[in-house]
């Protein structure tokens, strides 16, 4: 029998790697996958993948009139279509996964990406703290399956909500990338991801006012977008920084290759990012190219496996400049690291990953 599942996200799909992996994944060993998230105004088309896809348009597109719209929509949907489990990613689609499976008699599976109300976007607001964690209390007791990115969020999540959490790391498939093509002049210090509060951008701008032999390349876009723009013309920096814009996960590829040094720069705000696992950690090590990351705990133990970055005790620009200098100043190190990589690279990869993964949907469907 062929389970279909069901997954929702408030992303337009088109840069989730993490679903992208974890779909394309359960499709391969038969399910019948279908990834739900939203339509944007700036949405390209989606392209082919071995499940199906499918955008929700909505009204409003930020806020708490988003967020209640999506999930009614997204509710309606889930009631109209035939299914064996849905799978809420993060807190923002839980509600209407919950209540549609509850209703159907489905089966139900929580896959949280980040400590949702501990994100900068919403742990200093407390009202808006305080709706998540009572959907997080409302919801979860009629969960059984769950998994997250990471050890320590996982042991806070099973305390938090009496819930077991599994952990399915977000880690890259496991590629053969070109050979590393560096650029004649600056050396490319690469960040990938969304343009962001707590992301340490700003602070990575101004480190670029003390380097003078690196270029910064930002790949991606975000609520910050047309400040760090403007931020980078006020120090002066803009001819060392090149903002690249939305970047597909293929074309990601050929621009981590060229890179030099991978930037991880979270800000410790809150817990989600002081327990996180970021996709970019792990594509940067994928590539063979060293990161520059701050010593949280999850970071610091994967570079007790294998020394792969540079932690940072402090996110200040003085600290960032500092460190790349001396990387800079001691190439014995950073072929050290860029060694480290490549071993690494054979652990932390989809191909093992997965194994998790899929062990986890099992247990899903092994009770009538």
């Amino acid at each position: 029998m062929t389970h279909t599942l069901y997954f929702t996200v408030t992303n337009d799909l088109t840069y989730d790697q993490r679903m992208h992996r974890i779909c394309g994944t359960l499709a391969g060993e038969g399910y019948d996958v279908w990834l739900i998230g939203r339509a944007l105004p700036h949405s390209i088309p989606l392209i082919t993948r071995p499940f199906r896809q499918r955008r929700l348009p909505c009204f409003f597109k930020k806020g708490f009139l988003f967020y209640a719209e999506f999930n009614v929509r997204l509710f309606f949907f889930l009631l109209s279509r035939r299914c064996d489990a849905v799978c809420s990613i993060d807190l923002d689609t839980l509600p209407a996964g919950c209540l549609a499976t509850l209703l159907r008699r489905r089966r139900r599976v929580f896959d949280a990406h980040e400590y949702f109300t501990e994100v900068p976007e919403v742990t200093d607001r407390a009202f808006v703290k305080a709706v998540w964690e009572g959907v997080a209390r409302i919801c979860l007791p009629f969960y059984r399956h769950a998994y997250t990115v990471g050890p320590g969020l996982a042991k806070i999540f099973e305390e938090r909500y009496g819930l077991p959490f599994g952990v399915v790391r977000n880690v890259p498939l496991k590629e053969d990338f070109p050979p590393q093509v560096l650029p004649e002049g600056r050396k490319v210090l690469f960040y990938m991801g969304a343009l962001n509060e707590g992301r340490g951008i700003e602070t990575a701008l101004e480190a670029m006012q003390h380097l003078n032999t690196t270029e910064l390349w930002l790949a991606g876009e975000g609520d910050l977008s047309a400040p760090l723009r403007a931020l980078s013309t006020r120090l002066g920096v803009e001819e060392k920084v090149r903002f690249l814009g939305y970047t597909s996960p293929e074309d990601l590829r050929t621009l981590v290759a060229r890179a030099w040094l991978g930037l991880n720069l979270l800000e410790n705000r809150g817990l989600s990012y002081y327990y996180s696992l970021a996709n970019k950690f792990f594509a940067n090590v994928q590539a063979g190219v060293p990161v520059l990351t701050m010593d949280f705990p999850e970071y610091r133990a994967l570079n007790g496996q294998h020394e792969v970055a540079v932690l940072l005790d402090e996110l200040t620009p003085e600290a960032v400049a500092g460190a790349i200098e001396n990387l800079l100043e001691n190439p014995a190190v950073y072929q050290r690291l860029q060694h480290n990589c490549r071993m690494a690279a054979a652990d932390w990869n989809w191909e093992k990953e997965k194994v998790v993964l899929l062990d986890i949907w099992k247990q899903v469907f092994a009770r009538p």
